[in-house]
């Protein structure tokens, strides 16, 4: 059975605000959270992610009440992600109304919170958000929203996070983030080839071209932002096109 390719729009949270930058720097306001993921969802998006981009760095949790407002306004799958430190963090997100929970910093400082969050609320909400940064020939993990490199390899961190229990990886190429350069095919492919979970290619959408070469290269869906904030397409014209190029999508 095949299963269909999702278009999966990103509504990055700072201060209650959407805000989009280049390689996660730069910020500048992208609109009202609630209002973006309605628009998406009326668009035909199969899953909306939130992620609190400053969460981590200024040491908090994730700002619930958005969480809850967007919650409101939304009858697809919400990702959230951001200040996650422990099960309990993971558990106050879906009580909020997150269906699937994100987690980052904190699971490669302590690995083990990837099987407690998946052990106490299933492999299908725990995701693996990951920020590759190229290095050499690989790619070199990199925490707090791109601010320090960690030495690890993102292959072997990802192998080593589903087998814990992730249930899905999110996977951002810090290099290409907000440049509209497309998505780093050779990470996205070197990440889906090692795992059997589903990959969310994020960083570099600019066109409907890119989304089809993520997904021709093993991702199992596309997260897109700035494209959408900035009005140059829409949910709907991407599936058009993604359709057009033989890729089965949902209406």
């Amino acid at each position: 059975m095949t299963l269909a390719a999702r278009v999966v729009p990103c509504l990055d949270i700072k201060d209650g605000r959407v805000v989009k930058g280049v390689r996660f720097q730069g910020l500048r306001d992208a609109g009202d959270p609630v209002e973006c993921a309605a628009l998406y969802e009326a668009q035909g998006a199969d899953e909306i992610v939130l992620l609190d981009v400053s969460a981590t760095p200024e040491g908090r949790g994730h700002a619930l009440d958005t969480v809850r407002r967007v919650r409101a306004v939304l009858s697809i799958p919400l990702t959230v992600g951001g200040g996650v430190r422990g099960a309990d963090d993971a558990g106050t997100l879906l009580e909020a109304g997150a269906d699937k929970v994100g987690v980052n910093t904190a699971a490669v400082t302590r690995p083990a919170l990837v099987t407690e969050i998946a052990e106490r609320f299933g492999a299908q909400c725990t995701v693996l958000a990951v920020d590759a940064a190229a290095a050499g020939l690989g790619w070199e993990l990199v925490v707090e929203s791109g601010r320090r490199r960690t030495g690890i390899d993102v292959v072997e961190w990802c192998e080593k996070a589903t087998a814990m229990g992730a249930g899905e990886i999110l996977l951002t190429s810090w290099d290409r983030d907000g440049t509209g350069e497309g998505y780093d095919l050779d990470l996205v492919g070197a990440v889906s080839s090692a795992v059997t979970v589903p990959v969310i290619a994020s960083g570099g959408a600019d066109t409907a071209r890119h989304l089809i070469e993520a997904l021709q290269a093993g991702a199992s869906a596309a997260l897109v932002a700035s494209i959408l904030h900035d009005g140059e397409t829409t949910v709907a014209e991407l599936k058009r096109e993604l359709a057009s190029a033989g890729i089965l999508v949902r209406p």
